[in-house]
């Protein structure tokens, strides 16, 4: 196939649509077939037309191979299989891109990807929250960003005449500019639904994918760390959807660093925009008179929301384009799927040309994970990192042993080969003659590391169609033994053990801290081959507070380690008081927390410090209907976020984070959940916050951290004097 695939769509023929890249940067489309296909378990009784069943090799429950004609007649089969064990893959793209072994952007760098970053801004007519459903509400701009140039599409007047004129502008401005990726931040769960509701209204079509083929919505979901987002979910055929709001939350699952997910706050996060930089800022509220006042303001704040729309996906894209280049799936299914499906796909296309037998997902039993242990308490200077690199791959190589289903014995051959790229372009990172090359390589070794240190927990996952408990136990039984040896070894030249996990070991060690390879070089000798030591990272002082849990500090940086150090729950102000408590511990500050602390006394007993220092932030991990109707039915635990977002109009959605306080104690009312109030319905008269409440949370911040700091907390009374420090 000549060019690189940057599209793909099957019809309900089996007619599959591309779209390929042309040596001048232009797109060219083609048309192939698919015969779509899914493994049964038993043969069908009878014949069915339009279907042809064969028998494949090995042993394991889908048996059978089933292709059909097109995806109508392959549908009704499915339908009429079921009884017998049937599996489909889904979606229909990757069947073609794994019976073809072809990928999107297979030849492509990333910067030749066609990228337009979209946002939308909104106007309501009473001054509340914008309702697309509302016939007055109404869209104001688009604006779209590609190749660094920015089109602005603005409403005209205030009419549904000049609102359905701004919705075919937009559809025709999409089919010139034809993008491979659009990217929105936040634009699932509401800038094309909304644009959606109010071109369903205005009778025009949603017509902005390729091949001619309007926009296909659908209720989704998807799993961040612990908890679960509801999104409503838009399919574009031939193209991309990357949403950066959920990007920056899978990217926050590892950092957990983040307190907000909101395109501003995470542009300064991730240094797109400074706090002082000259970034044009308009509240909510404001929007639509600004853009009736100050029109040039309100065009520079939409220029601005693309511009670090962009910047967030030049950070966070390229890893999963990385995954598009990797596995038979669609650059959007790269972002909203997890590793295990992503894995599994690499494993079904061995298994489909081999027309071997798949397996079902085995039962995975709990087993004894990997070593963990917190060896002091305190601050230690002269810190050194030492870490085993790719512990649980390379241990899996060690061993060499392929699931025990997988018959075809894919697993280590497949593994070693991505390692073996993954080496390539780390070396290319160095190498490479120009500073896209190097870029390009280090997003493909990055992505090769993520991948290659997915396979373990693959292996130990329930899900996971060639999983095996039983080496994933012996994989970490053989790791815990060499981090245990480790520390022996380091323990045996002097080094103080601090910390220690499946990342490394942290020690401290003031004869080493300047020569690390020289202890490197003592303590390597006892690894087995194949397994690598490095020295990763070398910090003036490290704060241990309990297992897991630690701060870091290189003399310029602080980084933090652990829930307890970094919650994104924790109230503001205490947070400031932890940092503070950590700069002042680590040598970054001379100031000590404990002045700080009084001050936050004061102001709290007079009320004086505002309310949005106190104010707690909580992501919703329940639909608030559906916590409704819990409480109705006498379900609990009631909860303070969820009790907050029934006060709420609109309701947030699961997934979506709402802040509050805690008002004083009433009659009857003295729980948490009983006294939250949201932070947008503060009132200082008729609802002002309790100051006991947070002075108290004050009493249990010092009660934590005292030891620390050489002191002894003062029991809590009505009256706090002075501490005695």
């Amino acid at each position: 196939m000549a060019g690189s695939l940057c599209g793909v769509w099957v019809d309900d023929a089996g007619r599959v649509h591309t779209t390929l890249d042309t040596a001048e940067g232009g797109r060219e489309t083609r048309i192939a077939m698919l015969r779509p296909f899914a493994w049964l378990g038993t043969e069908p009784a009878a014949a069915t037309a339009g279907v042809a069943v064969e028998a494949l090799r090995g042993e394991g429950p889908f048996r059978h191979l089933a292709h059909a004609e097109n995806t109508d007649t392959l549908d009704a089969f499915v339908r009429a299989a079921r009884d017998g064990g049937v599996d489909v893959l889904r979606p229909i793209e990757s069947q073609f891109l794994l019976q073809q072994r072809e990928r999107l952007y297979r030849e492509m760098m990333f910067g030749q990807l066609r990228r337009c970053q979209f946002d939308i801004e909104v106007a309501s007519a009473d001054g509340s929250f914008p309702d697309a459903a509302r016939p007055d509400d109404r869209v104001l701009a688009i604006g779209l960003r590609c190749g660094g140039g920015n089109r602005l599409l603005l409403l005209e007047e205030p009419t549904d005449a000049a609102e359905k004129k701004l919705l075919l502008a937009f559809n025709a401005t999409l089919a010139e500019i034809d993008p491979d990726v659009i990217e929105g931040h936040n634009l699932f769960k509401f800038d094309l639904d909304y644009l959606r509701q109010r071109a369903k209204r205005h009778k025009v079509p949603c017509a902005w994918g390729r091949y001619g083929q309007n926009a296909a919505f659908r209720s989704s979901k998807l799993k961040v760390a612990e908890r679960w987002i509801d999104f409503t979910r838009c399919d574009l055929p031939g193209r991309a959807i990357v949403d950066t709001y959920l990007l920056v939350q899978l990217h926050d699952i590892t950092t957990r660093e983040m307190t907000s997910y909101g395109l501003k706050e995470a542009a300064i996060y991730f240094g797109i925009t400074d706090d002082d930089s000259e970034r044009t800022y308009i509240e909510g509220a404001q929007i639509q008179h600004v853009f009736a006042a100050d029109r040039a303001r309100f065009c520079a704040y939409l220029e601005d929301d693309l511009r670090e729309t962009q910047g967030l996906a030049d950070q966070l894209l390229p890893t999963y384009f990385e995954q598009a280049r990797t596995f038979p799936t669609t650059l959007q299914e790269a972002t909203l799927r997890g590793a295990t499906s992503k894995i599994d796909l690499l494993f079904l296309e061995e298994y489909y040309h081999a027309r071997q037998a798949v397996p079902s997902p085995p039962e995975v039993k709990p087993f004894e994970g990997g070593y963990t242990r917190s060896f002091q308490e305190g601050v230690f200077r002269h810190v050194l990192h030492f870490d085993v690199a790719s512990l649980y791959p390379s241990l899996l190589l060690h061993i060499g042993r392929n699931p025990r289903n997988d018959t075809l014995g894919v697993f280590i051959p497949l593994l070693r080969r991505l390692r073996e790229y993954r080496l390539k372009y780390k070396q290319l990172a160095k190498t490479g003659a120009t500073i896209e090359e190097r870029a390009e390589a280090q997003a493909r070794q990055t992505s090769f590391k993520i991948l290659i240190n997915s396979f373990y927990g693959y292996l130990g996952f329930s899900g996971a169609r060639f999983g095996d408990g039983e080496l994933a136990a012996e994989v970490t039984r053989r790791g815990r033994e060499l981090l245990q040896a480790l520390i022996d070894e380091f323990a045996k030249h002097g080094a103080t053990i601090l910390e220690a996990d499946t990342d490394g070991i942290y020690l401290s060690s003031e004869k080493y801290h300047d020569q690390p390879e020289a202890l490197l070089a003592l303590v390597a000798p006892i690894l087995p081959e194949g397994i690598e030591l490095e020295f990763d990272g070398r910090y003036a002082a490290m704060f241990c507070y309990k297992a897991k849990n630690y701060a870091l500090y290189d003399g310029k940086k602080i980084t933090l380690r652990g829930s307890a150090l970094r919650s994104r729950g924790i109230e503001p102000f205490l947070k400031k008081l932890s940092g503070q408590l950590i700069r002042y511990l680590l040598g970054a500050s001379p100031e000590s927390p404990l002045v700080a602390l009084e001050d936050y006394r004061r102001e709290i007993a007079a009320r004086t410090l505002p309310v949005a220092e106190l104010a707690k932030s909580e992501i919703l991990n329940q639909a608030p209907e559906a916590y409704e109707r819990l409480i109705a039915e006498g379900g609990k635990p009631r909860r303070a976020s969820a009790e907050v977002a029934l006060q709420l109009n609109p309701r947030p959605r699961m997934g979506e984070r709402v802040s509050y306080y805690i008002t004083a104690k009433a009659k009857g009312k003295t729980s948490d959940w009983q006294r939250a109030r949201p932070l947008a319905l503060h009132d200082p008269i008729t609802a002002p916050y309790d100051a006991d409440y947070y002075t108290g949370k004050l009493d249990d911040w010092l009660e934590r951290y005292a030891t620390f700091l050489g002191i002894q907390p003062l029991p809590p009374t009505s009256e706090q004097g002075e501490l005695g420090f």
